[in-house]
């Protein structure tokens, strides 16, 4: 049983830096989201903003349904860092929770130090890359909602076929 445990063991730790990695990626592709919807929302109150349904239903048409489709994929990559940053988070907190823990167990509180630092710096960057995409996620999503919705009612929309 000692081998399988050492075997988990050391798969577990091959995970910490493809996943500190996927962090780090995260984070950046927060910020750059963050960067472009505070463009976004500084045109819109400027009335000046270009309605990117609009335009996408001017290039390809379609119906209500295409619209909401393009929507949810337009907005996939977000929602998708949102959610899964915080699990990204977890394991990189855990992983190092075990090289801690042996640490403690032998009495190197330095080694239990840097492994918690890793752990929970990890943790809180991928926190705050969920976080900031969760929020552009809402706001956007409220956003096209309401142009889908202007659009329904302005009867620019294709009529849906049964």
């Amino acid at each position: 049983m000692n081998f399988l445990e050492s075997g988990l063991y050391e798969l577990a730790g091959l995970f910490l830096a493809p996943v500190l990695v996927m962090i780090l990626l995260c984070l950046l592709y927060s910020f750059a989201s963050l960067g472009g919807f505070a463009v976004e929302w500084w045109q819109r109150r400027q009335q000046r903003a270009q309605s990117v349904l609009h335009q996408q239903h001017a290039r390809h048409g379609g119906t209500a349904d295409d619209l909401e489709l393009w929507i949810m994929h337009r907005l996939e990559l977000l929602r998708i860092v949102s959610r899964t940053a915080p699990m990204l988070g977890l394991i990189a907190t855990m992983i190092p929770m075990g090289p801690a823990l042996l640490a403690l167990g032998g009495g190197n509180a330095a080694g239990v130090g840097e492994n918690l630092v890793t752990a929970f710096s990890a943790v809180i960057l991928a926190l705050i890359a969920a976080s900031v995409t969760f929020s552009i996620l809402t706001v956007r999503r409220r956003w096209l909602l309401q142009e889908l919705r202007e659009l329904e009612r302005q009867g620019l929309l294709v009529a849906q076929e049964a």
